[in-house]
């Protein structure tokens, strides 16, 4: 029975309602600050995944090849898009968020989607959760994922909340396939998928953060190939 992404979605609903509600009430020090403190520990988590790197030079060729598919593909402007509609639509219902401007609420958005979407905790916790029916790594994702999306949604409004949806479509998929994804992989293939994942949550940090605008969601494509190469380098160049 699948049970964490079920809680890890209503976790980042029901966050970003109350941040979104609570929003003008909240310390401006803290709506600020917090941002900085969860970029900071996606970046700490994204080093963590890099070092279980077992092939280094298949994961940096899925990442510079998933790159360039992404930015042939535009998918960071259709993420944007899809982020501007929905923002469109939700504030037809709710009050609008005005505290910070259109590229700024973009930015974050996308840095979000990554966060909460694509992050190794949610990709192997999900993938755990189908093959052994325990949601605990989910649980604790969403426990930080509650915490998380009140701060965002404090300026950003309640369109925080619509990543529930892809969060939990990605994660119900990797649930229902992990019957057939895991037997196909090796440890060293996750440790790699792990790598690549790491360094895409590293670059997530930098964006929340505002240091370096990492064109993050053009970097997904590499979750696709990593294994696939480490698997190929393994058997022919390992």
């Amino acid at each position: 029975m699948m049970i964490g992404p079920f809680i890890n979605g209503a976790a980042i609903l029901v966050g970003s309602v109350t941040g979104a509600l609570l929003g003008p009430r909240l310390n401006a020090n803290l709506k600020s600050r917090m941002p900085m403190v969860f970029g900071c520990a996606s970046m700490g988590l994204g080093v963590a995944m890099i070092v279980k790197v077992k092939f280094l030079a298949p994961v940096v060729l899925a990442l510079v090849v998933g790159s360039i598919i992404g930015e042939l593909v535009q998918l960071e402007i259709v993420f944007q898009n899809a982020a501007v509609r929905s923002k469109k639509i939700i504030e037809k219902f709710t009050k609008p968020a005005n505290e910070i401007s259109q590229e700024e609420f973009l930015d974050k958005f996308v840095a979000l989607l990554v966060l909460f979407c694509m992050s190794g905790t949610g990709v192997y916790g999900a993938m755990n959760e189908g093959m052994t029916g325990d949601p605990t790594l989910l649980i604790v994702k969403a426990i930080l994922d509650f915490f998380t999306a009140p701060i965002f949604a404090s300026t950003m409004g309640i369109t925080v909340g619509v990543l529930a949806f892809p969060q939990f479509a990605v994660q119900a998929l990797l649930f229902f396939g992990a019957s057939l994804i895991m037997p196909l992989t090796t440890p060293d293939m996750l440790a790699d998928f792990s790598a690549c994942g790491g360094l895409i949550m590293l670059a997530t940090g930098f964006r929340i953060c505002s240091i370096k605008q990492f064109p993050v969601a053009n970097m997904l494509p590499a979750l696709l190939l990593v294994m696939p190469l480490s698997w190929l380098w393994a058997s022919y160049l390992g």
